[in-house]
């Protein structure tokens, strides 16, 4: 899905690791929760509460899951998965476009 309908957007932007890290909450009419974002290049590391879907739009990384000792290289069109309260970390090569999907 390239857009989404009938959504209500966070004007206030959440701005993580200095500005290297930046998204915005969109809320569906069903209390869905997604955020729409860019990373410059750099290493991060994040928590989450929710299992997480983040699927990448452009860009490049790789990604260190809970649990694994393997770095796994996503690319623009990949998602991967992250479980509810786990912490996971990033290496993102080129400046990445991405959609973070809040499971329940």
């Amino acid at each position: 899905m390239s857009e989404f309908q009938q959504v209500t957007v966070a004007k206030k932007a959440n701005i993580y690791f200095e500005g290297k890290v930046t998204s915005r909450k969109l809320t569906f009419a069903d209390g869905t929760v997604k955020t729409l974002g860019i990373m410059l290049p750099g290493d991060y590391q994040f928590g989450t509460d929710a299992p997480e879907l983040m699927e990448i739009q452009v860009g490049e990384l790789d990604v260190l899951l809970p649990g694994s000792d393997q770095w796994l290289h996503v690319s623009g069109g990949e998602s991967f998965s992250v479980p509810g309260n786990a912490s996971f970390s990033l290496k993102v090569q080129t400046v990445t476009d991405y959609c973070c999907s809040y499971l329940k």
